[in-house]
This record gives C-alpha cells, structure tokens and sequence, in this order.
C-alpha cells in the first residue's frame, strides 16, 4: 500500500516528514511525502517533493490545491502554519474523497483571531488572562496581533500611553502581561469521530523566534484535564496544538491559544510515546486505534540547526 502527504506549509518539518515514513513503514504502507510552498528551495526537499503554490490568501489557493491533489494521487493533507489552517478546512469540505485531521471551517476560522478566540474561551468558562480595552488597562500589558503566528509582532508595554500609540491598536488583543510564568503545550490527539486519543503535556523551557528550541515532557494532570475539556467543548478532531500558561504568582493555569493542527515542537511528545503519525495514517488506512496515555515522562527535546544545500 501506498500513502501520499501532502504538507500545507511544512517547509521546515524534515523530522516530522521522517517520523511519518517511519510510522507508514510499521503500519505497511510506503509514505511519499509532498509540501506545497512559495519557493521550491526549502529544507522538506530533502524528504520529498516540493510544489510550489499560491499564498494562503489567493482566492485560488483551495482550486490550486485541489489540482496538486488530483495530479499526484494525495491522500493525506495536513496544515503546518495557521495560515493554512482554514485552508485545509475548506480542502476538507471540497475534496471529500483525501483525509484531512481538521476542525470545521467555522470553528478553525474564529481559532485563528486571537481576540475571537479570547472572547469564545472566555465564553466558554475557560481561564485567560483578563483581557481588556485601553480604557480600562492595567500595566503591564501585553498585545498581541490578532492574526499571525509565531510570537511575531508581539508588544509588552508598562505606560497606557506608549500602548495608545500603537498603529493599528484594534488588531491587537490586550491582555495582563504575566511576567512570573512558565509556558506549557499540550500535544494532542482527537479521532474523526471525536474520540480523545491522547494528551500530552510539555514545558517550554526554551523559544528562539516563537519556534520551541528546548522543552520536556511532564505529566501534569490539571493540562491534561483541561485540555479534554477544550477539546470537547469545541469539538476540536484531528491533531490539536493547545498553549497554556503558568501565572506562578497566583499559582493558576490560563488557557493562552488552540491551534487545530500539529505544533512544531510535537516531535519530542512523539518521541515520549505519543503515537500522532500512527493515528493520522491509521485514520487513512482504516486501521484501529488504541488510546494512548503510557507516554513517558521527563523527555527532552533539543533542537539545533542543520543545513539543507540547493545548487542552481
């Protein structure tokens, strides 16, 4: 049997691509991995194809996907930026017959802005810091742009009237700046059926560029619970990403963001145990399941640079 991937912006998950053919290899099934991206030159050559693309806003970008998929015999696709988070929604809607491990358009659409995603888990009963107007602020703040990713365009601000100089301040989420805290991921599972398969606590313990670069596995039963909860609340399928923080002065947990896609520090979750690729080709192949919640405790994940060379 044969397995096509295609990546929605993976141009640097060369472990994950490695970490999927190695799971097609147990479950017997020949992984071919694709990644459609704006330029061709990108470290995920070196584990499979590369297509170049449109941009994620481009009203032709579910089209031309959908043409990729067709020409190449996709089965799996799986977004790896937020940006093509709604997009794989919308692939999911208009090419019935591929597998693709996400949340619904309407529900990944509203996780994707941060001030409405704020407002549905404050809704929702789930802890956040409080978040605010100008008006009614208190320093230390911070704001964070309500579209985007990867701690990009992040502000922390002490004076009321530096924040009211900010450009563009309604594209922001405000919010209390917790300053003593320690920043946690819980890597996640849920089947296309809604079935909870595994969740797995890590501490952040190092971030260069909003790209996790050291973090540890914990078995930390208040995340684990609490990430159930958000998943079955929002009905959440697929591979789930959710970041939460520890406000050490009041020794509470907040729910920061979801992400309805896999995180890319997840690998070290994997290697703890949690079986993520297995679950994303068995759901493609119409193998069973079994839960997982054996993953092992105390693993680090180190991540340091490496090299991929293109000649013209």
């Amino acid at each position: 049997m044969k397995t096509t991937i295609l990546m929605l912006g993976g141009s640097r998950r060369v472990s994950m691509a490695e970490l999927l053919k190695r799971s097609g290899s147990r479950l017997g099934s020949e992984v071919t991995v694709m990644a459609y991206e704006l330029d061709e030159k990108v470290p995920i050559a070196l584990e499979g194809k590369v297509i170049r693309g449109l941009r994620w806003d481009d009203p032709d970008v579910v089209d031309d996907i959908a043409r990729v998929v067709r020409e190449n015999d996709v089965d799996v696709i799986l977004p790896f930026v937020n940006g093509a988070i709604e997009i794989a929604s919308l692939c999911k809607e208009r090419i019935p017959d591929v597998f693709v491990p996400v949340s619904d358009f309407a529900t990944t659409s509203r996780m994707f802005d941060k001030i409405e995603a704020a407002r549905l888990y404050k809704e929702a009963g789930f802890p956040i810091p409080r978040t605010y107007s100008v008006i009614d602020n208190e320093m230390p703040a911070i704001a964070k742009p309500r579209k985007g990713g990867s701690s990009r365009g992040i502000r922390i601000f002490n004076e009321v009237d530096d924040l009211m100089h900010l450009e563009n301040l309604d594209d922001y989420l405000i919010q209390e700046y917790i300053e003593h805290n320690k920043e946690y991921t819980v890597d996640c599972y849920v089947s296309a059926k809604g079935e909870i398969m595994v969740t797995c606590p890590r501490e952040r313990l190092e971030v260069m560029g909003g790209e996790v670069t050291r973090t540890v596995t914990c078995r930390n039963p208040q995340l684990i619970e609490m990430s159930r909860k958000v998943l079955e609340h929002f009905k959440l399928t697929g591979p789930v990403t959710m970041q939460f923080l520890h406000d050490l002065d009041r020794d509470r947990y907040l729910l920061m963001e979801v992400n309805p896609r896999l995180g890319g520090g997840v690998i070290c979750s994997i290697y703890a145990g949690a079986p993520i690729p297995d679950y994303i080709l068995s759901e493609t192949m119409g193998i069973s399941m079994k839960k997982c919640d054996d993953w092992a405790d105390g693993v680090l994940m180190a991540r340091y640079q490496k090299e991929a060379i293109f000649f013209s």
